[in-house]
């Protein structure tokens, strides 16, 4: 080992001696040239214009959000570098260490996140699911179940882009991802690790962060009554910060804010003294020349050491994946002029005042849970550095060669410190990987069923033509109200409708096959929230409605849901009458595309309800107010209208169904809610009964309903059983 470094250290001494001559300064120019030609001419900022108050606020805050991890590694990076090797008086070891970090923190915190990276947020949000879900938008490598074409046409869909002509290259690897479903599983797998893997490291980051802050006591007590301190201390901190969660990130902020900025200024201030009082010659060691000289001298023990120089760049991935709380540009403003330039003192007024103490006592030791994160964390970066470079190719459409370069440089960087992280594995660093396996397990159990049961649902639907052959009454009884039946399918009838009334011949008068789905962009505005049609002929009064929500939507509260449905399927009936008109009867033949419709709030020019002493315009609703008394449980009735606009006009056919639909509202809505029992069909494998009959009933049976549902009231609810034989 000694010789190999021997001889490859004199053509790189070579090397890096020219490549100093040419100035460092020109390396990173070159970086951030690429770096701006990313953003440059196709990037569109779309987030909403602040002003400079709001992004300074911002700024502020995320100090208290983002950064706490990142501030507080100064406690134990060199601790933990130095726990296996000496430094000596020639200082070698303290400037290859400090050269180490500078670079470190400067490459991937600074140059891929801040200036990289976080252009690649998904409409403001930020993560590995939201380079994912950029991916599934360019690319159709989507593994929900249920996309439709009308979703590409949402305003957020692609909408942060401006799209230049995609190369050659990018084109063919578009249609290779979409062609092979290998690589699309690939994708997916890769997108759930880096999740997972975020999960993992955060479940013990806090307690890391905070232990390695409190142990500073030790030095201000004997060791007989500083364990007695430490860990009751930790656990008091840790109890009032999880208890201050639930107050949001806004006021979690502003609260932690001021320590985090204090915290950062005297670490700053402190390293300044040390430089200045104890080696002002340090700035040397920015060099990365010293890098070198460090690895040859310690060859393995320097290697094993970069496990704990990784440390320093622990919370780097939070600027990415706290986007959504914050902006691009209070991120890059916070870490910029407060962050990096504080952490960059810090270590070296510590580098400084080591390079002048070689032989500091050092009673406590590096316990394993400093290095616990040292390999989650690298795993995590680099997931985000394999898919921003096929952002960089699928979505941003530009040369294979930016995307080739960005994984070969960040790449190596990250692999050489995966490489030494996974030295660490037995010393602790399995904790984060079991906990991220475990989470990853039950994602993949859950997405595996849940595509399963969707498949199972169309190859069992029924047919419009089996629905339109019963007849306007359907074969059964129509009592008064409406019928809202829950399904995940966004076509045809679903086989729990079938089997409902197969046993039950009876349903209400307005029929609604309603799928609550969620798209792959974080918000869904609400002027696109509904997609609307009717099924068969007018006088069967049978709509589909299918309601879009982002995965950061908040889905609305039973009452406002309900009144936002109800107007979107009257102003579907309103203005899509000329179309239906146009459609035979006798015919079978399904609209293949749906109107997209907003809640009233948003189409001030549509249908609106109101009340009875509600303003003198075009009303349609019944003609006499209900007094029926309802039973316990149920929501009294209440008389329902509509506010008709003047232009265009309603016949009135149309004026007949809209009345329908209120006399139906005012009677009720009922929620007929599928409870599906999945099991693995005969002949299938072990590993699937285990999976399906164990993991996913489990977990079907442990996890909260769909969102929309818990606000149901029971009594307007109807649960129909039906057995999935997957």
């Amino acid at each position: 080992m000694s010789s190999f470094f021997t001889e490859v250290g004199g053509l790189a001494n070579g090397i890096w001696l020219k490549f100093l001559n040419l100035k460092w300064e020109c390396f990173l120019g070159v970086l951030k040239a690429i770096a701006m030609d990313l953003e440059t001419g196709f990037y569109q900022n779309h987030v909403k214009k602040e002003s400079w108050r709001t992004i300074l606020t911002l700024a502020y805050q995320s100090l208290g959000v983002v950064y706490g991890d990142l501030s507080t590694s100064p406690l134990y990076v060199y601790k933990s570098t130095f726990a296996d090797i000496e430094h000596s008086e020639t200082n070698e070891e303290i400037f290859g260490v400090l050269s180490f970090v500078f670079w470190t923190l400067t490459l991937v915190p600074l140059l891929k996140y801040v200036f990289i990276v976080l252009k690649a947020d998904d409409n403001g949000e930020g993560g590995t699911f939201a380079l994912y879900s950029l991916l599934c938008r360019y690319a159709k490598v989507n593994s929900l179940p249920n996309c439709q074409l009308a979703d590409e046409n949402l305003s957020a869909y692609k909408s942060d882009i401006i799209n230049p002509v995609p190369s050659a290259f990018g084109a063919r690897l578009k249609s290779t991802l979409e062609k092979y479903r290998v690589l699309q599983r690939f994708l997916f797998v890769l997108a759930l690790i880096g999740a997972c893997m975020v999960i993992g490291d955060g479940v013990l980051t806090p307690a890391i962060s905070v232990f390695s802050a409190v142990s500073g006591v030790e030095l201000a007590m004997s060791k007989e009554h500083h364990k007695y301190v430490e860990v009751p201390v930790a656990c008091l901190i840790l109890i009032a910060l999880f208890a201050l969660q639930h107050y949001g990130t806004h006021r979690v902020g502003f609260l932690f804010a001021p320590m985090v900025l204090t915290w950062l200024l005297c670490i700053a201030a402190i390293g300044l003294y040390n430089i200045f009082h104890w080696n002002p010659h340090v700035y040397r060691a920015l060099s990365p020349y010293y890098m070198y000289k460090f690895l040859k001298k310690t060859q393995r023990g320097g290697w094993m050491s970069l496990g704990g120089i990784l440390l320093c760049v622990t919370g780097s991935e939070a600027m990415f994946a706290d986007l959504g709380h914050f902006s691009q540009l209070s991120i890059k403003i916070a870490f910029t002029s407060i962050v990096y330039p504080s952490l960059i003192l810090a270590y070296m007024g510590q580098a400084a005042y080591l390079s002048q103490h070689h032989n500091i006592e050092n009673n406590y030791h590096i316990g394993f849970y400093v290095s616990v994160p040292g390999l989650a964390v690298i795993t995590v970066m680099l997931v985000t550095t394999c898919l921003m470079s096929l952002v960089i190719v699928l979505c941003w459409h530009r040369s294979v060669f930016l995307a080739v370069f960005f994984v070969f440089f960040f790449g190596t960087i990250e692999a050489l410190y995966f490489s030494a992280s996974l030295i660490k594995f037995l010393e602790g660093a399995w904790v984060p990987i079991a906990l991220s396996v475990i989470f990853m397990m039950v994602m993949c159990v859950w997405h595996y069923g849940t595509v399963k049961k969707y498949e199972f649902d169309l190859e069992n639907k029924v047919s419009i033509d089996w629905l339109l052959g019963l007849g306007p009454s359907l074969g059964i009884v129509r009592v008064r109200g409406i019928g809202l039946v829950n399904t995940e399918l966004v076509s045809g009838i679903p086989a729990i409708f079938s089997h409902f009334v197969t046993n039950l011949p009876a349903f209400h008068q307005v029929l609604v096959f309603l799928c609550v789905k969620s798209v792959p962009i974080p918000h869904v505005k609400q002027e696109e929230r509904f997609l609307v049609e009717h099924i068969g002929p007018i006088e069967y009064r049978i709509y589909r409605c299918i309601v879009r929500y982002g995965y950061r939507d908040v889905h609305e509260d039973d009452m406002q849901f309900e009144n936002d449905l109800v107007c979107s399927i009257a102003e579907c009936i309103r203005t899509g009458r000329a179309d239906s008109n146009n459609v035979d009867e006798d015919s079978t033949k399904q609209h293949e595309e749906m109107m997209v419709l907003g809640t009233p709030s948003t189409h001030l020019g549509g249908i609106r309800p109101c009340d009875d002493e509600g303003p003198s315009q075009d009303i349609v609703g019944t003609s006499e107010p209900t007094e029926t008394q309802s039973p316990p449980g149920i929501r009294p009735r209440k008389r329902v209208r509509f506010v008709v606009p003047e232009s265009p006009e309603v016949d009135s056919s149309t004026r007949e169904e809209l009345q329908e639909l209120m006399q139906a509202r005012e009677s009720g809505i009922a929620y007929i809610l599928g409870h599906s029992y999945v099991r693995a069909k005969q002949g299938s494998s072990l590993i699937k009964k285990i999976v399906i009959n164990l993991g996913y009933d489990f977990l079907r049976r442990n996890c909260r309903a769909p969102t929309y549902g818990l606000s149901v009231p029971h009594a307007s609810t109807l649960e129909v059983g039906m057995v999935y034989n997957i």
